[in-house]
Parts: structure tokens; C-alpha cells; sequence
């Protein structure tokens, strides 16, 4: 975190519900170094009382069950598995603050952040009762009711930190994962910890010999992980919703194509608004899993690139054009993103959009042993671009939630090598190179993967091998290929590929998309 340049021996306010417990002691730590003081709010928010009676009204959209047969484990148990974790650890309570952790835990969705299906709460479980903290006007009958069964009590949303406070007195042991737990609430557990005089304790079972002081456990939330390694269910969800998500696709490229070949005139927006479209009309659509990325030529360059209705350029035929987009459906989510040129690409753009092939292809291909971190990974989808000096400035893969966050942790595909969780089966990562030239042009090819257990013919070390399954089936357009630079090894990829987009997208089109379909996945002949 870089220091702001100040004059000396100023104070700075945090707001202490916006920055992570980790963050804000980062924050105290680098400004001390210029004799600066940070001050912490929890009780006021000067914001707040700027805005007065003008503040936005928060969302109120009803919280949706998330049904079993998506989820796969039921509330109970999770809850119940949660809870030995915590005796594991030596711990009474756990605060819960990520909004997916919460989602996931409880098997319930929301709407409150545009592209997410989660809903703001806050969770406590403790060893014999768990609270939901949330304004209950979003929480139907049927919710309600589900959690009574659950064992799950709603509290006002505003109450979290006289509950933590209360745990305090009660003497918990208090698990917090300083990386996510807000500020306020590891002050607030802390404050109270120290202030705490004649109160009789809850008698909770811990790690010290029993002592019922109350205590903070710093340790890294034991969700994260389980939530990234998907059950049967949350795997088949993703598949089924990934080939519906194909067919829109196809449609909506198909469409496109069309458009373009009549000189149809389009802009960025429009082509996402017609993605979107196509998108909404298949079974258990919800949202877009992120705000679709547009870009024709230039634009294309710019990795995070988000058109706007008053500033985007058309679609123009005669350069390269990048769509990243996902979606999210009731049984799963979804990430793709193609290049591809509707009229004639130069060698220069060929070359390029072929050595990111290249490098996707030796991803998905990738065997490596279990307990191997994602950053292992990353230099097999950069070696083809290395090999004549190019790179790209983004990681490679990120995981992804199962009908939950686009983006997920703890894993990662990245040349940033200090995450060190090891890929494990049932994860879900994307698998996307690219190459950008500013001003020019933008190349990224992605497909989700599943990491699965491989049958390898042997087992070096006793350990098990892992490799990837497929989720995305979506034609990568062959003009951009200079098959000169293929092997024969990476052409079958790509043939056999494209077969398996045909038989599995292909009974789910008609007419002219059908047709497209079909003339996108033809075999390509070797070189």
C-alpha cells in the first residue's frame, strides 16, 4: 500500500466497515512512518451523515433458496461440518462476512450486487446456534421457514457488532479471517475482549486447557477452500448450464456475423445488449456474471474495457474484436471470451492469435501432480508468446463459483507466485492467454476448466496426477489460425475440440445457427 503524500501529523479517518481488518493495519502501519494517526470510525459514518435523508435506498430484492439438487450437501450438514472445523481450530464462534461464504454456507442467493447472486448479511455460527444478520424484509415465507428448520436465527442487519461485542462477554473464542473480516468487527471482538470485567462466561470447550477468556483466533476461513472444491452436483450444474450458454452464444455469433456480412452498422453496446438477449431467453438465466467486455480494435487492447452507450466505437469489420462475457443461471456460471475478425486478419494478428492458442491448448493439456500451486501453471500458457518475446500483463486463471462469483479464490492461475494453494479436484479455474498491442488490437481466448484426477500409467511418489476437463464448447474461429505454426498434436486438439462442440451444442440449434455451428467446427486438414 503506498503512503499518500501529506503534511506531517495529520489524522486520517477510516470507515472501518470498508476496509478489511488486514488492510486497515496495513494502512496504520505506512502512514506511522510519516508521523501520521489513524483514526478508526465504527459508530459514526461521516458519509452517512453528508448524505442524510439523499442516501440510496439499499437493495430489497427477496433472497431465492438455492434447491438441493444444485447445491448437492444440505444446510445442516455444512453447518454441521463447519462446526467440527471450528473445534479442530479450538474455536466456540466464527464470523462470517464474505457475501459468497455466506451464499454458499446457507444455500441461499440473492440479488443485491449487480452479476453476483449473493445477498449483504452477516452470519455467526457458533458450537450451538448460528444467526443470520440481514434486513428480513428481503426474507420470503419460504426462506424463513427454511431456516427455522436450519436452526437459523435472524437478526437485524445493524446489529452485528452488539452481537460481537456479546461474544466477547460470553468468553468465544472467536475465529476471524483478518484477509476478509472487516475492521469494525475485529476492533469491535478486540475492544470488548479487553474491556470485559465481572461477566460470567459461557462455558465453551478450547485449545488452552479450557480457559473461557474470550479470544480471538486469526486463521483463514476454512469456506474458502471447501467452497472451491465442487461436489457432484454443483459440477453437473455447471456443465448443464455451460451448453445452454454455448447455444446463446452460438446464436448471438451466428446473428452477429450476419449483421455484420449485410454492413449492418453496430456499436459495442449494442452487440453486448444483443448478447444479453439471446442469453435471457434460455432456461434458469439470472444475470450476466460481469459487466460484458466489447472491444473492436484498440478497444480490444484494453483488458478490463467496459463500452459505454456515449463514448463506444462500432463494430468494425476489418479489425480484430474481443467479447469477454459470462452469465449466471440458476445451476451454474459462466466466463468465455473469443477474438475473432469478420473480414480478412493480417499475419501479424494471425501470428499472435495463434501462439495464444497455442498456449491455451498447452494449458488445457497440462498432467501435474496433486498439491501443485496454480503459478506452476502459468508459464505453459506464456511459452509459445515468449518464444518471440511477447507476454501479457494479466494471470491466466482465476476460479470460479458454482452459480455464485465469477471471480473465487483461494486458487489462481498466475505468474504472481505468492499464492501457494495447490490445484485440487473439483476446482474450477478459467483458462485464458491473450496478447494486446496498445491501440491495435486484443487477443484473448478462455474456457472454464474442471480439474480432475487423471489415469496416469504411473504415480510418481505415491501421488495422485491431475488434469482438466472442458466446461466451455464454443467454436474458436479457424481464419485467425496460421496452421504453419501448429504441430500436428495441436491441430487434433482443436479438430477434436470442435467435434465435441458439434455433438454437444449442435442438438440444441436449428436452421441458419445450426449452420454456423456446423461450418465452424469443421476439421481442419494438417500441414
Amino acid at each position: 500500500m503506498t503512503c499518500l503524500h501529506l503534511a506531517p501529523e495529520l489524522a486520517l479517518i477510516l470507515e472501518q466497515f470498508l476496509f478489511s481488518f488486514d488492510a486497515a493495519e496495513e494502512l496504520r502501519e505506512d502512514i506511522s512512518k510519516k508521523n501520521h494517526e489513524l483514526v478508526l470510525l465504527s459508530k459514526t459514518n461521516l458519509v452517512d451523515e453528508n448524505w442524510k435523508d439523499s442516501r440510496p435506498k439499499p437493495p430489497r430484492k427477496p433472497v431465492r433458496l438455492h434447491e438441493l439438487k444444485y447445491a448437492g450437501v444440505d444446510v445442516s450438514s455444512k453447518l454441521s461440518w463447519l462446526r467440527s472445523q471450528l473445534a479442530n481450530d479450538g474455536c466456540s464462534a466464527m464470523v462470517i462476512t464474505k457475501l459468497d461464504e455466506i451464499a454458499w454456507l446457507l444455500n441461499l442467493r440473492g440479488s443485491d450486487i449487480p452479476h453476483s447472486p449473493v445477498m449483504y448479511a452477516y452470519l455467526v455460527v457458533e458450537t450451538d446456534q448460528s444467526k443470520l444478520f440481514i434486513d428480513d424484509s428481503k426474507i420470503t415465507s419460504e426462506v424463513m421457514g427454511y431456516l427455522q428448520n436450519a436452526g437459523v436465527e435472524l437478526r437485524p442487519y445493524d446489529s452485528i457488532l452488539n452481537a460481537v461485542e456479546n461474544l466477547a462477554l460470553e468468553g468465544a473464542r472467536l475465529l476471524i479471517d483478518t484477509a476478509t473480516v472487516n475492521a469494525a468487527i475485529a476492533n469491535t471482538f478486540k475492544s470488548a475482549s479487553n474491556n470485559k470485567k465481572e461477566y460470567k462466561s459461557r462455558s465453551y470447550g478450547s485449545s488452552n486447557g479450557g480457559s473461557n477468556g474470550a479470544t480471538a483466533v486469526y486463521s483463514s476461513s476454512p469456506i474458502s477452500l471447501a467452497k472451491a472444491l465442487k461436489n457432484h452436483a454443483e459440477i453437473e450444474g455447471m456443465r448443464n448450464s455451460h451448453l445452454r450458454d454455448a447455444a446463446a452464444v452460438a446464436q448471438f455469433w451466428s446473428w452477429l456475423e450476419a449483421e455484420i456480412s449485410k454492413g449492418v452498422t453496430l456499436t459495442e453496446v449494442e452487440v453486448a445488449d444483443k448478447l444479453l438477449e439471446f442469453r435471457s431467453k434460455h432456461d434458469g438465466f439470472v444475470d450476466t456474471s460481469f459487466d460484458t467486455i466489447s472491444g473492436s480494435g484498440p478497444n480490444g487492447a484494453i483488458i478490463h474495457y467496459k463500452p459505454e452507450p456515449d463514448s463506444c466505437s462500432i463494430v468494425d469489420p476489418e479489425k480484430l474484436f474481443l467479447l469477454d462475457s459470462g452469465a449466471q443461471y440458476i445451476d451454474g456460471t459462466t466466463d468465455i471470451t473469443r477474438t475473432v475478425h469478420f473480414g480478412e486478419p493480417t499475419s501479424r494478428e494471425k501470428e499472435c492469435f495463434t501462439r495464444v492458442l497455442q498456449g491455451h491448448i498447452t494449458l488445457d493439456q497440462a498432467v501435474f501432480p496433486e498439491n501443485t500451486p496454480g503459478f506452476v501453471l502459468d508459464s505453459f500458457a506464456r511459452s509459445s508468446l515468449w518464444k518471440i518475446g511477447l507476454d501479457y500483463r494479466h494471470g491466466t486463471g482465476h476460479g470460479v463459483g458454482a452459480a455464485l462469483n465469477v471471480h473465487e479464490g483461494p486458487q489462481s492461475i498466475s505468474f504472481r507466485f505468492g499464492n501457494l494453494t495447490p490445484l485440487q479436484k473439483g476446482m474450477i479455474v478459467s483458462n485464458e492467454p491473450g496478447y494486446y498491442e496498445d491501440h491495435a488490437f486484443g487477443i484473448r481466448i478462455e474456457n472454464l476448466l474442471f480439474v480432475k484426477e487423471m489415469d496416469t500409467p504411473n504415480r510418481f511418489g505415491g501421488l495422485a496426477y491431475l488434469g482438466f476437463e472442458k466446461l466451455t464448447f464454443v467454436p474458436i474461429q479457424s481464419k485467425l489460425i496460421d496452421l504453419s505454426l501448429l504441430s500436428a498434436a495441436e491441430v487434433d486438439w482443436l479438430n477434436d475440440y470442435h467435434d465435441q462442440v458439434w455433438q454437444k451444442v449442435s442438438p440444441l440449434l436449428d436452421g441458419s445457427e445450426r449452420q454456423w455451428l456446423w461450418e465452424n467446427t469443421r476439421p481442419l486438414a494438417k500441414q
